[in-house]
């Protein structure tokens, strides 16, 4: 089967084609083409109109889209959150977890697993595990009631069920250091979260195997003149990769802007870290058994008013981004899906060149996914 995508703007790693075509066989790219090229015959065309081709972004942070939850348990909500990715142009996506009890955390697994064995939608290679292993007084979002010290065997017992391709964790906890080291050997990658970590605890951990910010700047130690704390960390170690959300509200613009240009665009992983709410401007719904408030596609802790999670959609997320830099396209483009894919051992996505996966993202001039291709079918 062989398909062509014509009278597209390529946007690619180090890569900008105005009129090309995409030609795609099996599910593979095999051949990009210039403007003005003799194209193949296909059995079947899909003409762009222009439109920009991105790689489907790699969402690799994101706890839920348009009332449904990866923590309801529910193999119907899985679906749910992964067709609604593919609307925002995500091809590959991590279910993330919350907070919550070591039985329901193994039971969610279970119902990602059974997802994960008849992939329908997104690409679901594996699990963001986001907490237990957090320190309390930077919970945020998350509840406060299930926090607990980093734990290998816990972590173990949910990758065995579901395979687990990043934790989160708070590295000045006890044992987490020993956890971070354990969960390297077992190919999960380590991010620092809801933490109030120093330097030095951040260098220790580093040096036990940590190589991720989740969702940057927020719920984490900030930059001080006599300790850079972990905002800090992630703007001076380009050997740190940091995942921002680029919804201007967890991060102002300024911040946004501060991160493209001090950060190697290498180092820079956009996620829009959902929840529920994504996807229904206002309204009420509950986050790990908090409630939380929407306003303005903004969510909030009824009590307390921390924010909880974003609304944020992937392409809204990019046209941030291209709005706010002055970065060309085909180095933006690397923070949407190549970085995030080569962070969690992903090989063939995130650039549209010969031989990777045919995983693309059709969005018009003002960033809106209108199409969406995996492995070369269209799923839209």
């Amino acid at each position: 089967m062989t398909t062509l995508i014509t009278n597209t703007h390529i946007i690619s790693p180090d890569v900008e084609i105005e009129n090309g075509a995409i030609e795609i066989s099996d599910g593979k790219i095999v051949a990009v083409h210039e403007a003005g090229s003799n194209l193949p015959a296909a059995d079947t065309t899909f003409d762009a109109q222009g439109q920009y081709a991105f790689p489907g972004f790699v969402d690799i942070h994101a706890h839920g889209a348009d009332t449904k939850d990866v923590c309801d348990g529910s193999l119907d909500s899985i679906r749910h959150i992964a067709q609604k990715k593919l609307a925002e142009g995500v091809t590959t996506w991590l279910p993330t977890t919350l907070t919550q009890p070591q039985d329901k955390l193994e039971s969610i697994a279970a119902i990602c697993a059974e997802y994960m064995a008849n992939q329908e939608f997104c690409k679901t290679p594996g699990l963001h595990v986001e907490g237990p292993f957090i320190n309390r007084d930077k919970a945020g979002a998350q509840n406060p009631e299930f926090v607990r010290e980093p734990n290998l065997d816990e972590l173990k017992a949910i990758h065995e069920i579901c395979k687990a391709l990043v934790v989160s964790i708070a590295p000045e906890m006890p044992n987490a250091c020993a956890v971070i080291k354990g969960a390297k050997d077992l190919g999960i990658t380590s991010s620092a979260a809801h933490s109030n970590a120093t330097y030095p605890e951040m260098m220790a951990a580093k040096e036990a195997g940590l190589t991720h910010l989740t969702h940057f700047g927020n719920a984490m130690t900030g930059l001080h003149h006599r300790e850079i704390g972990m905002v800090g960390t992630g703007l001076y170690d380009n050997d740190v990769l940091i995942e921002l959300i680029c919804d201007k509200v967890h991060l102002c613009p300024e911040m946004v802007q501060l991160c493209f240009a001090t950060k190697p665009i290498e180092k820079i992983i956009m996620i829009t870290d959902s929840m529920c709410a994504s996807w229904i401007g206002e309204g009420e719904v509950q986050l790990g058994g908090l409630d939380v408030v929407v306003e303005d596609n903004i969510a909030r802790l009824k009590e307390g008013g921390a924010l909880a999670g974003s609304t944020l959609r992937f392409d809204e997320g990019v046209r941030n981004v291209a709005e706010l830099t002055d970065l060309p396209l085909h180095q933006i483009v690397k923070a949407t899906s190549l970085n995030a894919a080569l962070s969690i051992g992903l090989e063939n996505i995130g650039k549209i060149e010969a031989g990777y996966c045919a995983d693309i993202a059709i969005l018009d001039k003002d960033f809106n996914s209108t199409q969406t291709f995996v492995d070369g079918v269209a799923k839209m």
